[in-house]
């Protein structure tokens, strides 16, 4: 491989700096910040070139793709959207047993984040609605529905290619297909969630009878 050339002694100090940076830099940066800082030094130092930077495809259209749904995802919350859709999906399940309520109300959670490209984001608009919903329910068991809910938020990132934030990387790579991502996503999401639905529930309910 050879020496370690000049170029790679300033990457490698500039990778620790930006490391140190979006670790202990909360009160004087964002990470985003940080990010911009150490690409704008590796064009000034002359480690990559524009050429390098405007060349990578996968990058740009990650960057494009998220920040595009994130945007929407939170205008829908902000007129009110997302509270007006889980709270009229948790009426129309009003009249069922609470047990058919408890698990149509976490596939509602689950399924609802195909309207969002974040998890925290759907976390903290969706879930005390949907927890409200399910309180309001007679004799819903709120421990094991609580609990249900919350297992579904690590389901959730396989559902689309916007789903969190590592999975626009992963679709900007090319090795899989759009279609086959929705796909498989969807495939893998109704698998997880009758695992969930059909395992989890009943041993929680069990647990917490």
């Amino acid at each position: 491989m050879g020496p370690v050339t000049r170029s790679e002694w300033r990457m490698g100090a500039l990778a620790l700096l930006t490391v140190l940076l979006w670790v202990f830099g909360g009160e004087l940066m964002e990470a985003t910040t940080a990010a911009l800082i150490a690409i704008s030094v590796m064009l000034l130092a002359r480690i990559v070139s524009w050429d390098d930077v405007a060349g990578h495809r996968a990058a740009w259209s990650t960057l494009v793709l998220l920040a595009t749904l994130v945007a929407l995802a939170d205008g829908l919350n902000k007129v009110g959207f997302i509270k007006w859709f889980a709270q009229g999906s948790a009426h129309a399940l009003s009249g069922f047993p609470p047990i058919v309520v408890m698990a149509g109300l976490v596939s509602l959670f689950f399924l609802a984040h195909y309207l969002f490209a974040s998890i925290t984001a759907h976390t903290t608009a969706v879930l005390p609605v949907v927890l409200a919903a399910g309180a309001a329910i007679p004799g819903m068991p709120l421990k094991p529905f609580a609990m249900l809910a919350c297992y579904s938020l690590g389901m959730m990132g396989v559902l689309t290619p916007y789903a969190t934030g590592p999975a626009p990387v992963y679709f900007g790579t090319g090795y899989i297909s759009r279609k086959a991502f929705w796909s498989l996503g969807l495939l893998f999401g109704l698998l997880f969630l009758a695992v969930l639905l059909g395992i989890g529930a009943p041993v929680l309910l069990t647990w917490y009878r």
